[in-house]
């Protein structure tokens, strides 16, 4: 269960951070961003993710927790070519496949 949650965590922060990029896309201006929705969408995403980070915590070693963090680079990869249409470069899969090696070796 702790694991589920983890990944939820890195994916809130992901969904979080693709929610600011798409603010500050509209955002002519700084203060503009103050006007659009996906600017609270992304704050509320990325808040969400930082608390259950630090109710997650509690229960488990930040030597752990913390590097499993990297998982968010995974979701923002994923997402930035899905929703985005951005590229995945052959580097940018050895380098996700190097993150969930090194998850799977911490968490075992």
């Amino acid at each position: 269960m702790i694991y589920l949650l983890a990944l939820l965590m890195t994916f809130l922060g992901a969904v979080g951070a693709f929610f600011l990029k798409k603010a500050s896309a509209k955002a002519p201006r700084i203060l503009s961003l103050f006007t659009s929705k996906e600017f609270y969408l992304g704050g509320i995403f990325y808040v969400s993710g930082a608390v259950l980070n630090i109710l997650l915590l509690r229960y488990w070693e930040y030597s752990l927790l913390y590097p499993m963090t990297a998982i968010t680079y995974i979701w923002t990869t994923l997402i930035s070519h899905s929703l985005l249409g951005e590229k995945i470069s052959k580097r940018a899969l050895l380098g996700s496949m190097m993150i969930c090696i090194g998850v799977v070796l911490l968490t075992q």
